[in-house]
């Protein structure tokens, strides 16, 4: 039987409400879908339901104030997972979305399976970010040098192998879930470990921790 989720839809438009209620309708049978369309209801529908498995937010309805919103909204709830939909392409802000705790970033354009794989990837516990966004990461450094700097090899060799070999996985997407499969321990060890990563490597967030390994030879490291 495939799984139930209870998902927050918070967006000024009604006719895109309709649309995403859809793709979750036709995409997650059964699955219960709330609507809002300001923050402040928003933030009173999460006070009320705590068991949300997924907020999908639009950056420009009212009560925002841009990044703003999300922000007091993720301060209110820091364990629902927040999805930023939204019209803007910029991806300085794709990127600040992320450090402030999305955990992924779907534009309004996109065709209705690649939304449909997008939320199903996030709540499979992965991060979803618009693939151009990740194709061009790689350049962007030398304009913003924290939203995207490459790991020191000192900073990597602080790491132990068993954080290595975790961080290898956290950066090809697998949910804390798949790693503890993957690598035989506990998915509580593999919570720990992620939250030592963070800290060695002075990251807010696991998005920011991917996008800065992902130029890493894992395999130079784990020979020592």
């Amino acid at each position: 039987m495939e799984p139930v989720y209870k998902i927050l839809i918070a967006d000024d438009h009604p006719l895109f409400r309709e649309a995403i209620t859809s793709v979750i309708e036709s995409g997650f049978t059964g699955s219960e879908v709330l609507e809002t369309a300001d923050l402040e209801s928003a933030m009173a529908l999460t006070r009320e339901h705590d068991d949300l498995d997924l907020i999908l937010l639009d950056l420009n309805m009212p009560g925002m104030n841009g990044l703003n919103g999300l922000i007091t909204l993720r301060n209110e709830a820091p364990t629902i997972p927040v999805v930023i939909v939204s019209a803007e392409e910029d991806k300085q802000i794709v990127l600040q979305a992320i450090t402030y705790g999305a955990v992924g970033f779907i534009t309004k354009s996109s065709p209705r399976s690649q939304m449909t794989d997008a939320i199903q990837q996030i709540l499979n516990g992965n991060v979803y970010l618009p693939s151009d966004i990740i194709r061009t990461g790689k350049e962007s450094h030398r304009r913003s040098r924290h939203e995207d700097n490459p790991i020191s090899p000192e900073l990597l060799n602080a790491l132990t192998r068993r954080q290595l070999l975790v961080l290898e996985r956290m950066s090809k997407g697998e949910s804390n879930k798949q790693i503890a499969y993957n690598l035989n321990i506990a998915e509580t060890t593999v919570k720990a470990h992620v939250s030592a990563i963070l800290r060695k490597l002075g990251v807010h967030n696991r998005v920011q921790a991917i996008l800065s390994a992902s130029d890493v030879d894992f395999s130079q490291y784990l020979k020592r």
